[in-house]
C-alpha cells in the first residue's frame, strides 16, 4: 500500500531549509565576533563560538570558502598573543637601552668625581 499515497514532505523540506538558514545566521554573527575580537578564525573556533557542527561548515560551500578566506588572510598577519609578546620584547628593549644609557652615565660620573677627589686630596696634603 506504500505507493497509493506520495509522502508530504514539504514540512520535513521547509523545517530543514529552516534550520539551515539559522546555523547560517549564528556562524555570520560569530565570525563577525571572531573578527572584532581579533581571534583565529578557522573551522574549530567559529564551530566553538557559533554552536554549529564543522560538519555542516565544511559541506555549506559559501560558508567554507568564507571561512578559508578569512583564514588565509589572517595567516600573514601577528596573532594577537604574538602582538603582545613583541610589544613587550621592544618595551623591554626600549628598557634596556635606556638603562645601559643611565649606567654609562653614572659610570662617567664616578670617574670625574674620582679624579675631583685625587685633585682635591693632592690639594689638602700639599697644604700640610
Amino acid at each position: 500500500m506504500e505507493g497509493k499515497h506520495p509522502r508530504n514532505t514539504e514540512g520535513v523540506k521547509q523545517h530543514a531549509k529552516k534550520k539551515s538558514l539559522e546555523a547560517a545566521r549564528k556562524v555570520d554573527e560569530s565570525i563577525q565576533r571572531l573578527i572584532k575580537s581579533k581571534a583565529k578564525i578557522n573551522f574549530n573556533s567559529v564551530s566553538t563560538d557559533s554552536g554549529v557542527s564543522k560538519a555542516f561548515l565544511y559541506n555549506t560551500r559559501t560558508i567554507r570558502n568564507r571561512i578559508e578566506m578569512l583564514r588565509k588572510q589572517q595567516d600573514g598577519l601577528p596573532s594577537p598573543q604574538d602582538m603582545k609578546r613583541n610589544m613587550t620584547d621592544a618595551s623591554k628593549d626600549a628598557l634596556i637601552a635606556a638603562k645601559n644609557k643611565r649606567i654609562k652615565e653614572l659610570e662617567d660620573e664616578n670617574k670625574r668625581l674620582k679624579e675631583e677627589l685625587l685633585k682635591l686630596r693632592g690639594l689638602v696634603y700639599d697644604n700640610f
